[in-house]
């Protein structure tokens, strides 16, 4: 068998090179060049074409996808954000700042799993001393769950060949090597070529891979952007790691919606999934403050209510700030032109600082109408009616337009005690909610006549 070589390729022209070099000989670009395996040259006498059998084509009608049994995780909101569970085969990136319990979610869930499959726990950052005190601090049961301590991807794969495991956690991707590169673990030839030996073994094995990934500081995922189309799935977990509660949140799934939210709270016993995620953001105080409003954002399949809370200052500078936490920055500051364009109210010499309350990052466009509706609430020190609960978009003219689910946004909100729903017209039930009273808005002027008669 002939020796597998490795080349440093340009990623910018496609120009190889025997040895690494900071500058491509080739485009003149800086640190372009990346280390990948050399492909296998052809046979001589063969011809260059294809010569293999050609494979059979099928009419997409024709075909009948077999229904696959997914493997639960043993945790509902982990399952709903991977759309079920996990698939047979799939390659599985989960991704998070350190201390936001990657590291302790997997954990968990495959001495949960190791009860009934095997399950194989690779890791390479730390020692198996500090995976045993960690189990032993969450008092979770390992007497199943076999453990190693590797680095080496053919290894991995000779101990799957060997075990045969239903799951397999490789903890992290940016300390694999694989013995035909000379890179260093961590660059990107060596991440790269780890990832995907690893999915071709999932692929040929039907083992499901959970691969922990570390972000940079910006919050995207580390490593070469093909890592993320190899992979089948890529999971984010969010939160601060002083703070109590963590989001799951899917940033690609092939196997389900990349719209569903799981919301983890860190314990002395490690992650504890929340059922009622609504009552959690909703703690707010019995006297409320001028400048807060409750929202119900749609997330996934559920609806979630969140307090955004706005706070509008005199600006003792020449630019005034607009800054937004767990919102869009920049529609906010759209929002606030709309407001004084269509609403009269003049914000133009204020500072803004909203903030969407307990670390949940709200991206739908639902949450328009209650965020200036707050910041009005906040620039005139009146505060907002508790039992309101407030969703719509806002267009640029300054009309209210319907959100999708608008009922069961009403129903969310009744079943946890509001009593009064300023939603668009379009998104109004025809029959009447028992416990709640809809107001129908159709532009920006309606909304602030409300809150001002109330």
């Amino acid at each position: 068998m002939a020796k597998v070589k490795s080349i440093y390729q340009c990623q910018d022209c496609g120009v190889t090179s025997s040895q690494w070099a900071g500058q491509c000989a080739g485009c003149h670009a800086w640190n372009t060049l990346v280390e990948s395996v050399q492909a296998a040259e052809p046979v001589k006498g063969r011809p260059v074409g294809y010569a293999g059998t050609i494979p059979e084509r099928s009419k997409l009608s024709a075909v009948r996808p077999e229904r696959l049994a997914r493997l639960s995780s043993g945790y509902s909101e982990f399952d709903r954000v991977l759309g079920g569970g996990f698939v047979p085969g799939s390659v599985i990136l989960l991704g998070g700042a350190p201390g936001a319990g990657k590291s302790t979610l997997l954990l968990q869930v495959t001495t949960l799993l190791s009860a009934n499959k095997p399950c194989l726990y690779v890791t390479g950052e730390e020692s198996l001393e500090q995976i045993a005190l960690r189990a032993q601090r969450l008092g979770l049961n390992g007497d199943q769950l076999e453990c190693v301590s590797e680095t080496r991807v053919e290894a991995i794969a000779a101990m799957v060949e060997q075990i045969k495991p239903s799951l397999i956690v490789v903890d992290s991707v940016q300390v694999m090597q694989v013995e035909s590169l000379s890179g260093a673990p961590g660059s990107v030839g060596q991440v790269r070529e780890s990832a995907a030996q690893l999915t071709r073994l999932a692929k040929a094995t039907g083992v499901i891979v959970l691969l922990v990934g570390h972000v940079t500081k910006e919050g995207a995922l580390a490593g070469p952007k093909v890592l993320e189309h190899i992979i089948d799935a890529s999971l984010l977990l969010e939160g601060d790691s002083g703070g109590r509660f963590r989001t799951l949140r899917a940033q690609k799934n092939r196997f389900g919606s990349v719209g569903e939210l799981g919301v983890f709270a860190m314990t002395e016993t490690g992650l504890r999934e929340v059922k009622n995620p609504s009552a959690i953001f909703l703690s707010r105080p019995d006297s409320v403050a001028p400048g807060s409003s409750v929202i119900c954002t749609w997330e996934g399949t559920r609806p979630l209510l969140v307090e955004v809370q706005a706070l509008v200052d005199s600006s003792l500078g020449g630019s005034p700030k607009r800054i937004a936490v767990g919102l869009d920055g920049q529609r906010l500051a759209m929002l606030l032109a709309i407001l004084h364009r269509h609403g009269h109210v003049q914000l133009g010499d204020q500072d803004v600082f909203v903030n969407a309350v307990g670390g949940v990052k709200v991206t739908e466009t639902g949450a328009d109408l209650g965020l200036l509706l707050a910041c009005v609430s906040s620039f005139r020190g009146r505060p907002i009616p508790k039992h309101w609960v407030i969703f719509g978009e806002v267009g640029l003219s300054g009309e209210v337009r319907p959100v999708a689910s608008g009922q069961e946004r009403i129903r969310e909100a009744a079943k946890h005690g509001f009593t009064k729903a300023i939603v668009p017209a379009a998104n109004a039930p025809k029959q009447s909610i028992n416990g709640i009273e809809v107001c129908r808005v159709e532009r920006i002027s309606q909304v602030l006549e409300l809150f001002d008669e109330s």
